[in-house]
């Protein structure tokens, strides 16, 4: 037996990832909960136009950051043994890249200004440079941590830049500051976090700028690098496209609905999948783990993000006035049209960190090569219908991407159709059936506050969920079950027995 099979049969290894999560996604949604609740607060506070505005500048931000290195870390993570220079040479080059992005930005920001008509946009964009610069702090020393499937550390220094972040929001928007509320909180959380990283791993080395013997890790870095260039352009088309043609009001609206409905799949997912890829990269040599592994990540975050989005797809207009306010209800259309496109974007999502360990990103870049043509050109012919057409072109073009992008990656990855069905079907089914009961429920209550109608109508879909996943896929509910009280699950130990797991 190999080396990286043995870590895989190790008996402690099931154990540091089931920590790694619990950490990673436990003080995630600690650390959102505070984050939300200073958001939501600010969101009362400012209007539609400043999220509008803000929304440009970070199509200018996101874009730029595809090449912030994120890549080389991946790497490090991914490769078996790192030698002391090879993390100088990737400081160095993150050191390079990041300056580079940030006099970039710098100098584009009076265009990015022109194109939107918004001069302020200049302004915005040149303060937003400084985040660039602390990425080498912050890539690097995660990099190190999440190799070794140590979570602990970073988990607490993102509760602390989330209370930092929380507090600089918050004084900003009550001082009426408007839109460079927006901007001086991400600035507040990537630097607490750069600083506290780099204190925590003690991450004082110089950085190297001899790149001699770098070629695999930068290779590996490059292939990444061009699969964020297109998921970059894939998620960002659409304000990119509707900012020059839309007001900053309605973009606004479908900007933060866009936001809301993507809380799961673009805060909760990603850290899930941290712990995904170096869990999954211990188990490249053993296909039937991975893919026993990969499907079962599919149905029990698919059991989450289904009942979470079709929820929030049929009682749209009472939570977007619970959380938003009155004067951001004309924002429920558009919450509930792209709440229907999220479970299919968690799926997408999911991918990536099982064939990147395979050792085949190309897949992932192939993917988003594929989405940055097709979510553009949707998004062009959606505008015609305003901003509830971008809606539109979520729910229309994202389960095309996703059937693409497993036809490219089963076989990698050791799956069928069938078995991926599975998973997602216990799932998916009584979401579906819960969601027809909420609205149903819905249509029969009185006029009443809307703090209390969504509440009850949460109460009844919860109950709903829990009975219908008891009525029909109570194999599902008791792995979850065992899962919660830490019992062993045991792996598969034949083909056979892979097929009946999902079920």
């Amino acid at each position: 037996m190999n080396n990286e099979a043995s870590i895989a049969a190790d008996g402690t290894f099931g154990n540091r990832v089931r920590n790694a999560v619990i950490w990673r996604s436990g003080t995630q949604i600690l650390a959102q909960i505070i984050s939300w609740g200073a958001t939501l607060a600010v969101i009362r506070i400012l209007d539609p136009n400043d999220y509008g505005i803000f929304a440009m500048t970070q199509v200018v931000l996101v874009f730029l950051s595809f090449m912030n290195g994120y890549g080389l870390a991946s790497s490090i993570i991914q490769a078996e043994k790192v030698d002391p220079i090879r993390i100088r040479q990737a400081f160095g080059m993150l050191l390079l890249l990041n300056g580079a992005i940030a006099i970039l930005q710098i100098l584009l920001a009076p265009l990015a200004a022109d194109y939107y008509r918004q001069p302020i946009i200049e302004d915005l964009l040149r303060v937003q440079a400084l985040i660039f610069l602390a990425t080498p702090f912050m890539v690097l020393p995660e990099a190190l941590m999440t190799r070794n499937l140590e979570f602990k550390k970073p988990a607490i220094i993102n509760l602390i830049s989330a209370v930092v972040g929380a507090a600089v929001a918050l004084y900003f928007a009550l001082n009426g500051h408007g839109v460079w509320t927006l901007i001086y909180a991400p600035l507040a959380i990537f630097w607490t976090r750069a600083i506290c990283l780099v204190i925590a791993v003690k991450f004082y080395i110089w950085p190297s700028f001899n790149f001699k013997g770098a070629g695999a890790m930068f290779g590996f870095g490059a292939t990444l690098l061009a699969s964020h260039l297109f998921w970059t352009i894939q998620s960002q088309s659409d304000i990119f496209i509707a900012g020059r043609f839309l007001d900053p009001y309605e973009l606004g609206l479908y900007a933060e609905a866009l936001f809301l409905t993507t809380i799961f799949a673009a805060k909760f997912v990603p850290p899930l999948n941290e712990v995904a890829f170096p869990a999954y990269s211990r188990l490249q040599n053993d296909p039937k783990a991975l893919s026993w592994s990969f499907l079962k990540a599919v149905r029990l975050i698919m059991l989450i993000s289904c009942p979470l989005y079709l929820g929030m797809s049929v009682t749209a207009a009472p939570l977007v006035g619970t959380l938003f306010g009155p004067k951001w209800l004309e924002m429920a259309p558009f919450v509930a049209i792209l709440a229907l496109a999220m479970p299919v974007m968690t799926l997408q999502i999911l991918f990536a960190p099982a064939n990147n360990a395979a050792g085949k990103p190309q897949i992932t870049a192939r993917a988003s090569f594929v989405g940055a043509i097709l979510m553009p050109i949707t998004f062009l012919i959606g505008l015609q219908w305003g901003a509830i057409g971008l809606a539109w072109g979520w729910v229309i073009a994202f389960p095309l991407l996703t059937l693409f992008t497993f036809f490219q990656s089963y076989r990698h990855i050791g799956i069928s159709a069938g078995q991926l069905g599975l998973a997602i079907w216990p799932g998916l089914s009584t979401s579906v059936a819960m969601a027809a009961v909420v609205y149903v429920a819905d249509q029969f209550l009185p006029d009443m506050i809307v703090y209390a109608r969504f509440a009850i109508l949460v109460a009844i879909g919860g109950v709903a969920y829990v009975g219908l996943l008891w009525l029909l896929a109570k194999p599902t509910l008791m792995e979850v079950i065992q899962l919660i009280l830490r019992k062993k699950v045991t792996e598969p130990e034949s083909a056979a027995d892979l097929a009946e797991t999902p079920s």
